[in-house]
């Protein structure tokens, strides 16, 4: 009797939440179907699942929160008349769909660096904060207690020392141990301000209020108003001590300077005044071009709080922008329709494409996942690429050796929906050309994946690897 009771209760709650998932606005058809199917083919878990997971959950009052602070930070960070009014028509498309995705214009005058893969790169972070003399900005996803990581936190303490205001910002998950640690202990003992980004709290209470997995992503350094660092990099060694078996972690990682660095500064007093409350709009002050022409720059930050488009979108146009070349690193690859589909058509109408991605992933998932798109890709004509010597974790787009895309998002769903990022967009100087050569000396660290060796996995891989392809539009 139990039995049979339990039974017409599961099927009941999962023909209702089959309902839900069929009314709800904004789901792609592909996304609709996964869920279906996972709930009402795979008992109890499949319900689970959809509860904890199946939808971006975020407290009323921290979306209202982050909703005001834009709206008051809307009018100090229209831009002075440095704005690229007319970009050129490579660009314009690309421009456009990332104003409206992020609400940022195109600025002109920049100068931007692309710093060493080692820790050296590290090393100029620090010295940059050695030189710092007003305020320090500072924004990690993950920031280990490693070599690299003291070193930047020895960087804030001495410069709190000095009477500079140093303003932290670390992800309560990605960044769990760091919390913890000597080190972060140290900087508050020092006066620097220091915030966890969505802090785990309770996480069986939690979970009835928001996901657990929305998480703040982006790399974020902004100091004195006069430059800042940005990128794929989070504050830690090469070496990546928290899984060594990757390792090294190669990335990339960008110092900036000239008026795009006051869109950084929105980013992250963005996040930091939803996160306390201060109010600090004053210091969104207009920075000044520092080369000319310079780097034409441009940020695209997005989150889960705004839905009016995704990082995807402004992937998706760049993509479609290619002519002639189109290469793309990226560490995870599930993509959502439009992208695959973006990437699959650039190379059959002749753009010459190439795809770097890691041999070994340090998701089995996730890697396993990315597996179910190679052949598609390969035979589409897509030149895919597997980095050998460690984790390739470099997020990179370049066109036809004019225009390039940097930052914290990689092409999955969790960087599309789930996750605060920030990529920068940058043509009209000499770093794209940085970026294809270091992009070229990971070609030269990675071997082909043929559509033939793909054939020849065994049928129990190729079984694994379609079979989680198909669950992509809910990873």
């Amino acid at each position: 009797m139990w039995t049979q009771a339990f039974v017409i209760l599961h099927y009941v709650i999962a023909l209702l939440l089959a309902i839900r998932v069929l009314l709800r606005p904004r789901l792609e058809p592909a996304v609709r179907l996964s869920w279906i199917l996972i709930i009402e083919l795979v008992p109890l878990v499949g319900i689970l699942a959809y509860i904890l997971f199946g939808e971006i959950r975020m407290r009323g009052a921290e979306v209202q929160r982050m909703a005001d602070v834009r709206e008051e930070l809307t009018d100090l960070w229209q831009q002075s008349p440095e704005t690229v009014r007319h970009p050129p028509d490579f660009a314009a498309p690309v421009v456009a769909s990332n104003l409206a995705v992020g609400g940022f214009h195109a600025v002109a005058g920049n100068r931007v660096t692309l710093l060493s893969e080692e820790d050296e790169a590290i090393a100029e972070l620090v010295r940059a904060i050695d030189a710092a003399r007003e305020h320090v900005h500072i924004m990690f996803y993950i920031w280990l207690d490693d070599p690299s990581g003291r070193s930047v936190a020895d960087a804030v303490i001495r410069a709190a020392g000095r009477g500079v205001k140093v303003r932290a910002i670390i992800d309560a998950l990605g960044s769990r141990a760091f919390s913890r640690s000597a080190s972060w202990a140290g900087m508050r003992a020092a006066g620097v301000e220091c915030v966890e980004a969505f802090p785990l709290g309770l996480p069986l209470i939690g979970l009835l209020f928001q996901r657990m997995d929305l998480r703040n992503h982006r790399k974020v350094v902004v100091i004195d108003n006069v430059q800042g660092f940005t990128g794929s990099r989070n504050c830690s060694d090469k070496a990546f001590a928290v899984k060594p078996r990757f390792a090294p972690w190669v990335d990339v990682f960008l110092r900036v300077e000239g008026p795009v660095l006051r869109q950084m500064q929105a980013v992250f007093l963005q996040d930091w005044m939803s996160y306390t409350g201060e109010n600090l709009g004053d210091m969104l002050q207009m920075v000044g071009p520092v080369s000319a022409p310079g780097e034409v720059a441009q940020v695209v930050a997005t989150g889960p709080d705004r839905r009016q488009g995704s990082i995807s979108d402004c992937m998706v146009t760049m993509i479609h922008a290619a002519r002639e070349k189109l290469t793309i690193t990226t560490p995870y690859y599930v993509p959502d329709g439009a992208l695959d589909a973006a990437i699959r058509t650039a190379a059959r109408r002749g753009v010459e494409v190439t795809m770097i991605v890691p041999e070994r992933n340090d998701s089995i998932v996730v890697g396993a996942t990315s597996e179910g798109f190679f052949y598609g890709l390969t035979s589409a004509g897509v030149r895919l690429m597997l980095f050998q010597p460690g984790l390739i974790h470099a997020k990179i787009i370049t066109v036809d050796g004019r225009m390039a895309m940097i930052g914290s998002a990689n092409m999955d769903r969790r960087s599309f929906e789930l996750n605060y990022e920030m990529n920068l967009l940058v043509y009209g100087g000499e770093v794209t050309q940085a970026l294809d050569e270091r992009q070229q000396s990971y070609l030269e660290r990675a071997r082909p994946l043929t559509r033939e060796e793909i054939m020849g996995w065994s049928l129990l891989r190729r079984l694994r690897t379609n079979l989680l392809a198909l669950a992509a539009p809910i990873l």
